[in-house]
């Protein structure tokens, strides 16, 4: 019997957990009142065993069993690594 578990494609917006990444997921939902499309943002806290992920890198999120108070999801792939500028404190000044 083949077992479905819910995924989302999201972005990481942040990673300075140890063993965790924060993922936005956007989704498109219809304002009731006004009839229009809005984009939805919602968060969710990833468990990322090798902190593979960085900043910008979109996500598979797949669900799972609670690994803690927050997180309920592990990353299953890296779609696409993320393009993040990086400064040195030498161009700056």
């Amino acid at each position: 019997m083949e077992e479905k578990r819910k995924t989302l494609i999201g972005r990481v917006i942040n990673n300075r957990m140890d063993k965790t990444v924060v993922v936005s997921v956007n989704t498109l939902k219809r304002f009731p009142k006004y009839r229009k499309t809005i984009t939805w943002a919602t968060k969710y806290k990833a468990h990322d065993e090798k902190n593979e992920c960085r900043i910008g890198d979109r996500v598979r999120i797949v669900e799972t069993r609670p690994l803690s108070r927050h997180k309920h999801w592990r990353v299953a792939e890296i779609i696409t690594k993320g393009e993040v500028a990086e400064i040195l404190p030498q161009e700056i000044s």
